[in-house]
């Protein structure tokens, strides 16, 4: 009779480790798809937000352009006594009428106060030429981000001066997205003009000082004789006809407010 034979077991380890490393290289597979995916998702918003929200508001805003100077052809003459002055705004309060949200670039709250005729609310109205920048960008009354801001417009502050009057015909724009007319105007210096057209009316204002860096709520800049609240020494002392452009700095940010100001030349 043969001897009975125990049976032995072999154990291969190997398979198991392999197994066990295939499955953790799917994981990280399946991580970096996840990853690049999100990526390119996130690339398409900024390309979305930062590239064709321009393109589309510049061409609107130039369609816009072209729609009031056509209007303003085929109409009479206005006579003189159009342009008129602002009610004189309340002293800026501490605390703005409007509190912007961190990603709008309303620089700074109106004053309370409406201005006497002032056009219909978000409709435009006017055309602000910067020649030394190529910046053509119709004006549309308020600052509302929706409505004026993001279709690339420069917004007029309600209760500020009209064009052409005395008092401070204020003006705020993007600097960065939708149009960003007002990107450049850090560039704009003393003897620099900035055009004003309303129907059939021409305002030729001259760049006279600039405030780099201001809170936003520094209602003072836009006041009917401009004067930072924040920094006492920035701004005018007398009566006059102004223009204030401001925007936001630095670029990218709301963190401040970049302030530009210019007088009535004629």
């Amino acid at each position: 009779m043969p001897p009975v034979r125990d049976h032995v077991r072999v154990v291969v380890q190997g398979k198991g480790r392999r197994a066990r490393r295939a499955g953790l290289a799917g994981i990280l597979w399946a991580a970096g798809e996840l990853a690049v995916t999100v990526g390119v998702v996130v690339l398409l918003l900024v390309v979305h937000q930062v590239w064709w929200t321009n393109r589309q508001a510049l061409a609107a805003a130039h369609e816009q352009v072209r729609e009031l100077e056509s209007d303003w052809s085929a109409a009479p003459p206005v006579p003189e006594s159009v342009p008129t002055a602002a009610e004189s705004p309340a002293a800026p309060s501490e605390e703005p009428a409007v509190s912007p949200p961190p990603e709008a670039e309303v620089p700074v709250a109106p004053p309370s106060s409406a201005a006497a005729k002032s056009p219909p609310r978000e409709s435009a109205y006017g055309v602000l030429r910067i020649p030394g920048l190529g910046v053509v960008v119709p004006i549309a009354e308020g600052v509302d981000k929706r409505s004026v801001l993001d279709k690339g417009y420069a917004g007029h502050y309600a209760g500020t001066a009209q064009p052409g009057a005395q008092g401070n015909f204020a003006l705020a724009g993007h600097r960065n997205t939708h149009g960003e007319p007002f990107r450049y105007i850090n560039r704009l210096k003393a003897g620099d003009e900035l055009i004003v057209d309303v129907r059939g009316r021409r305002y030729v204002y001259v760049v006279g000082r600039t405030l780099a860096e201001t809170s936003e709520r520094d209602t003072g800049v836009i006041a009917p004789v401009p004067r930072s609240i924040v920094k006492p020494d920035a701004g005018y002392g007398e009566p006059g006809a102004y223009i204030t452009l401001t925007t936001c700095t630095p670029e990218y940010t709301s963190k401040y407010r970049l302030v530009v100001w210019g007088t009535l030349k004629r």
